[in-house]
């Protein structure tokens, strides 16, 4: 079944996402999403009691159709990891052609209390509040990514806001892809997939 919010524009969504980051006393706690790709089904539930401003924005982007034809299309090893600390994730986005919203706040590991374990969903970033619709899955646990360790040089990790509850082994799929394609970004190279891994939606079981 679909999400059975309305359709709405681009500002209402924006709207009513800062409604639901501003009365964290109403918003559900846990919310359960399927992510329908090429590989397989993934299950997730989202925190938005604790993680609230980045639950709320990727829920903007599955009721905008942000995530329709999305792509995961990196996959980082300790084999091909060109950073460190070295971390395992799957990482994916919005369609291609789909305007990312603004972007939002970093919700830490230390203001939220959710940690970069097995199957954390979480948001990719460069510098602090640049998060819009990139995210990654962790394959094992990844503690480099919370608060206080130095995955990113700034040290305050990434804003990780819920898990895999069903379809890890889907995700291990994916991460064990080595079908990639040069790039230009020596710190990415042998990690952008030939042939990404198709989002077709996300959905509400």
């Amino acid at each position: 079944m679909l999400l059975s919010w309305p359709a709405t524009s681009a500002n209402e969504v924006v709207d009513q996402t800062e409604s639901i980051a501003n009365k964290k006393q109403d918003v559900q706690d846990t919310i359960h999403l399927t992510m329908h790709t090429s590989a397989g089904d993934i299950s997730i539930e989202l925190y938005a009691k604790q993680a609230p401003v980045t639950t709320a924005n990727f829920i903007r982007y599955v009721m905008a159709g942000g995530f329709n034809h999305g792509e995961i299309y990196r996959v980082v090893r300790e084999d091909n990891d060109n950073g460190a600390p070295k971390i395992t994730v799957i990482q994916g986005g919005a369609n291609p052609d789909f305007n990312d919203f603004p972007p939002i706040a970093l919700e830490t590991t230390k203001d939220t209390g959710i940690l970069h374990k097995d199957g954390t969903i979480s948001m990719a970033r460069g510098e602090p509040n640049t998060a819009t619709s990139a995210f990654f899955i962790c394959v094992g646990d990844q503690p480099a990514l919370d608060f206080g360790n130095f995955r990113n040089p700034d040290g305050q990790g990434f804003g990780a806001f819920g898990r895999v509850i069903q379809g890890m082994g889907i995700v291990r799929n994916i991460s064990a892809m080595r079908d990639t394609k040069e790039v230009e970004d020596s710190y990415m190279q042998g990690q952008i997939l030939r042939e990404p891994v198709k989002i077709n939606n996300i959905t509400q079981p």
